[in-house]
């Protein structure tokens, strides 16, 4: 437990530190230094590449991690070799056919932007560096070493387009330097990671196919449809933008989504620990155990997402009057977003129970379900409402999904994340969003959003606390915050 709590600790502090430099990039540097068609450009490119990936790939990054450890000597090695050599052979027939169609395949993704046409190949440079970056990280985890890869994922190629932007922004290079220079970052991460990877423990290639190809085939495949669904959740409204609007929209969508997103990193930080968790109790059977965490997971999730969406809400006028006046067209993408990853963070760790039961076949059809009703979603409503539409079509599938899982598990395993301090939860984030939205003060928009972020933290949490409305959180105020010794089950 060891290593695995050492190395926890230092991947959520790896987080939110690649996380505050994506922000200090996307809501400031793009902001200030892009003109908007082309950080909506930027923007295109890396969705385009993030769908392409899991294709690229086919799986093998999951794959090796679930299949690693069966092995060992030269049963190992043919499996590893197989598993580098895989998408290589894949990407051959495909790099045919792209090579045959890409001028129908340019005319496609450039129909409703030209500006797009020139830097297609930025699109397939940098997928193809992702695959075999998350291939090269999948292996230095079967080593047990996560801490180098985490720091690559969420850094280093964020510091690299900070570089960039400055460069920019003092004219030592231009918009075309820049985004090549932009495929350059994602290909120096993927070489780092390969040779660190390797260096962990050198592979020996062997060419062979191992025993259980038919095995392995079947689970890539599983894990091609299931990454894939879960990029095309993250990336399809940005790609149907590009597709369907000018493409400057996607610079306003791109900072609502950014700003949004501050409510998902408590969730990905508490399912590291949630996952290995359910695990354990699902595979002892200890379902009185799973049903409270479950609870439990769930309210500390929205008890904290709740402080951040209060936070976001009361706080993003004045916050837009920071940024440049176009960037306002993205406040109901916030305000959207933000309410769909609130509603996916009540899940608790609902995730975690579902892909380790024997009904995560279910989950990809649901996941396919959703990709489709996205798709559709976008579809009728990017062409009417812009940014907006697409930000409609994200909520109502993502919230749909959301409630899907938690009928399957209710369905399942005969048990929800609802409890009675649900209710108060939501109650005190209506009366708080109610007074605080339309209450702004007349001073410096930097000031003013400390001042008002103060107070209203000051308030949330008191009464959270007042009235022991989470117990975990409670005991964590007196452990931590007010240092008391009183504590409560």
């Amino acid at each position: 437990m060891g290593i695995v709590s050492s190395q926890s600790f230092k991947n959520l502090i790896t987080t939110y530190l690649g996380f505050g430099i994506g922000a200090l990039n996307t809501l400031v540097l793009y902001v200030q230094f892009f003109e908007d068609e082309y950080y909506g450009l930027v923007g295109f490119l890396l969705s385009s590449a993030t769908l392409a990936m899991p294709f690229i790939a086919v799986g093998t990054h999951n794959t090796l991690i679930k299949f690693y450890s069966k092995y060992s000597g030269r049963k190992q090695e043919v499996f590893l070799s197989f598993m580098l050599g895989l998408p290589l052979i894949i990407l051959i027939p495909t790099t045919i056919l792209i090579t045959v169609f890409y001028s129908d395949i340019v005319d496609f993704l450039a129909s409703k932007n030209e500006i797009v046409r020139p830097y297609i190949i930025v699109i397939g440079i940098i997928a193809f560096s992702m695959a075999y970056f998350e291939i090269a990280y999948a292996y230095a985890k079967a080593q047990l070493h996560s801490v180098f890869g985490n720091i690559m994922n969420e850094i280093f190629h964020r510091l690299g387009v900070m570089i960039l932007l400055l460069l920019f922004a003092i004219d030592l290079i231009d918009m075309d330097q820049f985004l090549y220079g932009l495929a350059l970052v994602y290909v120096l991460r993927m070489f780092i990671m390969l040779g660190y990877a390797f260096s962990l423990k050198k592979p020996k290639l062997r060419l062979a196919i191992p025993e259980e190809w038919k095995a392995i085939l079947k689970y890539s495949t599983l894990i091609i449809v299931a990454g894939s669904v879960a990029v095309m959740i993250l990336e399809i409204d940005m790609f149907m933008l590009g597709k369907l609007v000018a493409i400057e929209n996607i610079a306003y969508y791109s900072v609502g989504i950014y700003i949004a997103a501050v409510i998902a990193v408590p969730a990905r930080a508490m399912h590291q620990i949630m996952y290995p968790l359910t695990a354990n109790y699902l595979n002892e059977r200890r379902f009185v155990e799973l049903k409270d965490l479950y609870k439990k997971s769930s309210l500390t999730l929205y008890i904290i997402s709740g402080l951040l969406l209060l936070l976001i809400v009361c706080n993003i006028n004045t916050l837009y009057l920071i940024l440049d006046p176009a960037y306002s067209k993205g406040l109901y993408v916030v305000l959207l977003i933000s309410l769909a990853k609130l509603v996916d963070n009540i899940l608790g760790n609902n995730n975690a129970i579902l892909y380790n039961s024997d009904y995560y076949r279910l989950v990809l059809v649901l996941g396919v379900f959703l990709v489709i009703l996205a798709i559709i979603l976008n579809l009728i409503f990017i062409p009417e409402l812009g940014i907006n539409g697409a930000a409609i079509a994200t909520f109502i599938a993502s919230v749909g999904y959301a409630l899907a899982k938690i009928i399957v598990v209710y369905k399942k395993f005969g048990m929800h994340p609802f409890t009675r301090a649900t209710l108060y939860v939501t109650s005190l984030l209506l009366v708080l969003g109610v007074c605080f939205y339309f209450w702004n003060f007349k001073l410096n928009p930097y000031l003013a959003i400390g001042l008002k972020s103060i107070i209203i933290g000051s308030i949330y949490l008191a009464v959270v606390y007042i009235f022991k409305i989470s117990p975990e959180i409670y005991n964590w105020l007196n452990d931590n915050i007010l240092k008391r010794k009183s504590r409560i089950e």
